[in-house]
């Protein structure tokens, strides 16, 4: 497709309206139209050819693979054997991590309710102090009001 066919293929009336309105009411929108009725379809083209090669990039560096898969055989046994025993140490290493953080998550639980029961417990005296202690006191409360 050459420039010119793309070029006025890209000057619809809906276009040039919106860079116009761009213009008026905010020139970078209509510098910004401009730009996409001139460059538009290139730039579509460009952005396509990149993410091909991203993605081929990305594919063969193997950054997309998950590590749970274990890594291909380096033909070295000495290495490989070296590889998979410190693999093996780290999945440990993260296994008590693990258990680490899951016991200081309970920690954090039994520290969250005793401080919860300690506010409650504050509340309730508080109210309890407040309060007439027994129905006569009260009755007689209501009686001096009165």
């Amino acid at each position: 497709m050459s420039h010119s066919v793309t070029a006025k293929s890209s000057w619809k009336a809906s276009n040039v309206g919106l860079m116009i309105l761009g213009f008026i009411f905010f020139w970078p929108l209509g510098l910004g139209m401009l730009a996409y009725i001139i460059w538009g379809e290139e730039m579509r083209e460009m952005f396509k050819d990149l993410k091909t090669r991203m993605d081929g990039e990305f594919k063969n560096s193997g950054c997309g693979q998950r590590r749970s898969r274990g890594f291909a055989q380096t033909g070295n046994v000495a290495f490989d054997e070296y590889r998979k025993a410190e693999l093996e140490r780290l999945e440990e290493e993260r296994r008590k991590l693990e258990a680490e953080r899951a016991e200081f998550d309970e920690f954090l639980i039994d520290l969250r309710r005793v401080k919860d029961k300690e506010e409650f417990d504050r509340f309730m005296a508080a109210r309890h102090n407040s309060r007439p202690t027994s129905p006569t006191e009260h009755a007689s409360e209501n009686k001096q009001e009165g």
